[in-house]
């Protein structure tokens, strides 16, 4: 197996599709010629050529709304958003023509659109290069919605994202894109479920939900917590839309706690979803409320103050210690 970086194995499951069918095609701005800004289609308009690695005018709508009708006419787009935070000039494509087509014709056409979105903080970054928005997508019935949290599982999400017959948004954590290497088989492996979690490591006094960028302060927060006595599971969710509620709810009838970290802000964040279904799936088993630990209420600050708004280890394993010792 090969040790790749996050932004290798997206190039080599892109790679892969654009080779097993001819219908996949690229599409966005600098995706081609230049190989993104991240470099993430890096050597695909090469072995591809100009018509399926498509340089696109900054024109996020435009990327967008061509990506519908060419999944309406078969094809199977996989348009990037530069950054997420460009999104919104395209939300209106994606809100009332994408997520609501299969439904507005009755199931008659289908739009496998597969939105790559560099999403979240921790890159020193401008402003909108850095928010985490991933509910405004969880809310939009039609759309799944998937956040791999390193390399092996960003190939294999995206092979299943880009073989899915409904749109599917992408998000990439871009502070994971070359933070550190995984072994990604070199042969084509069964492609992840959408929209199943997974323990990323067993625990029984409390259960750790984290999910993109989180989930590795997650892990060397249930390490931390390890030295001290305290064994944490640690689930990583994958997909948030559709919710693995059910193995997030198993986990807790099993432990009894709950700790949900997302770089998201706070109020009205997956948080507070993921904890109502805690409640609806194990309130009778909980020893302690569900706690969040989160990005704050405001924009994400510029450079000097950005690792503060994060979430970090030492915050997360506070939280865990405290949701112990209620």
């Amino acid at each position: 197996m090969a040790e790749l970086t996050m932004v290798e194995a997206i190039n080599l499951a892109l790679a892969e599709e654009m080779r097993r069918d001819e219908r996949v095609v690229i599409l966005g701005e600098d995706v081609g010629v230049d190989g993104g800004i991240f470099r993430v289609t890096k050597d695909l308009i090469e072995e591809f050529g100009e018509e399926r690695v498509i340089d696109t005018p900054l024109a996020e709508s435009g990327i967008m709304g061509v990506s519908v009708g060419m999944a309406m006419r078969g094809l199977r787009p996989v348009p990037e958003m530069q950054f997420s935070g460009f999104s919104y000039l395209g939300f209106h494509q994606i809100e009332s023509h994408l997520s609501r087509m299969r439904w507005r014709t009755q199931g008659g056409r289908q739009v496998p659109v597969v939105v790559r979105m560099p999403y979240g903080a921790g890159v020193r970054a401008l402003e909108h290069h850095s928010e985490s928005r991933e509910v405004f997508y969880t809310h939009m019935p039609g759309i799944k919605l998937v956040v791999p949290s390193g390399p092996r599982a960003a190939r294999t999400l995206l092979v299943a994202a880009i073989r899915d017959p409904d749109p599917v948004v992408f998000f990439e954590p871009k502070a994971l894109y070359r933070a550190f290497r995984e072994e990604v088989s070199d042969e084509e492996d069964e492609p992840i479920t959408i929209g199943k979690a997974m323990i990323r490591r067993d625990g029984t006094d409390l259960t750790l939900v984290a999910y993109g960028a989180m989930l590795p302060r997650a892990m060397e927060a249930a390490k931390t917590l390890a030295d001290g006595g305290i064994e944490a599971e640690v689930i990583d969710l994958l997909t948030l839309s559709p919710l693995d509620h059910e193995a997030i709810a198993a986990s807790v009838r099993r432990t009894g706690r709950c700790v949900v970290v997302h770089e998201a802000p706070l109020s009205y964040g997956p948080g507070a979803e993921i904890a109502a279904r805690v409640m609806e799936g194990a309130f009778l088993k909980l020893q302690a409320p569900v706690m969040r630990v989160t990005g704050p209420d405001v924009n994400v600050p510029y450079f000097a103050r950005e690792q503060l708004y994060l979430p970090d280890a030492e915050r997360i394993a506070d939280a865990c210690r405290a949701t112990m010792n209620y």
